[in-house]
């Protein structure tokens, strides 16, 4: 396999990350037309959670783009106009995730809503970032997601003749899991927002760990931009984990006897 992996649509040639990043933002709009419960918030509030959630995700997967290396962030903004596109390209998923939060917590201060809102976003979220990071395998060594040099029988060559753990599959797969174990969780009683609360919790800690295996550089007490960011975002649900982890208890205990039954 040759990477870049390009999409050919009879004569037009697409750049795969192009292309599964268009439809993961598709199907998962989509999908979250479908889950939601119209009901239960008006149509200010859901237009207003959507356009929180879309405006603080450009601006925080941008920002953690920038600070993935301080020493290049610096250099550029000594000199802003030298390469006006690093402030255009790059993206963080956990900067999306992060800046998508605190945009929808602002709007729904605007409109004076309280009630949390998240659960109906999170499976499209799930299926969506899964997609994408199809697109981010795709892509090889230009989306840089890949990971460190590795022995084991399924390291990939990106291009560069080193067998890397294929991280991108590796977050495919654990996305995968994570939405059925979600789904199941969702049929258990459980506080509005929790599955929600219990997604980024578990992404963010996958994320962390996950990140060790990546060739980037950790300035921060040994950690990348997007590990900091990761610990952050767990410690903001601190308060909520004794609760989280009885709710996952709570599905265990009732699976096991749905499989007596």
């Amino acid at each position: 396999m040759q990477f870049p992996v390009w999409i050919e649509l009879g004569p037009v040639r697409l750049h795969p990350h192009f292309v599964m990043e268009a439809l993961a933002y598709f199907l998962g709009f989509r999908l979250y037309l479908w889950f939601r419960r119209p009901e239960r918030l008006s149509r200010t509030v859901q237009w207003s959670v959507i356009a929180g959630a879309i405006v603080g995700a450009a601006f925080g997967s941008k920002i953690l783009a920038w600070l993935y290396d301080p020493s290049v962030l610096w250099a550029h903004i000594a000199k802003p106009l030298d390469e006006p596109i690093f402030w255009m390209e790059g993206k963080s998923i956990v900067g999306g995730l992060l800046g998508g939060l605190i945009g929808v917590e602002l709007a729904k201060k605007m409109v004076g809503h309280t009630a949390s809102t998240g659960d109906d976003l999170t499976l499209p979220l799930i299926f969506g970032m899964a997609v994408g990071r199809i697109g981010c395998f795709l892509t090889g060594l230009e989306d840089n997601t890949y990971g460190i040099a590795t022995a084991l029988p399924w390291g990939i060559d990106f291009g560069d003749g080193v067998l890397r753990h294929p991280t991108q599959l590796y977050e495919l797969l654990f996305l995968l899991a994570l939405g059925i174990m979600l789904s199941f969780i969702k049929r258990v009683l459980h506080r509005e927002g929790d599955i929600f609360k219990l997604f980024m919790v578990t992404y963010f800690a996958f994320r962390l760990g996950v990140d060790f295996i990546k060739p980037y550089p950790r300035p921060y007490i040994g950690l990348g931009a997007i590990q900091v960011a990761c610990v952050l975002g767990i410690l903001y649900y601190t308060r909520h984990l004794p609760r989280l982890i009885r709710l996952l208890k709570k599905m265990t205990s009732e699976r096991r006897l749905t499989g007596h039954v």
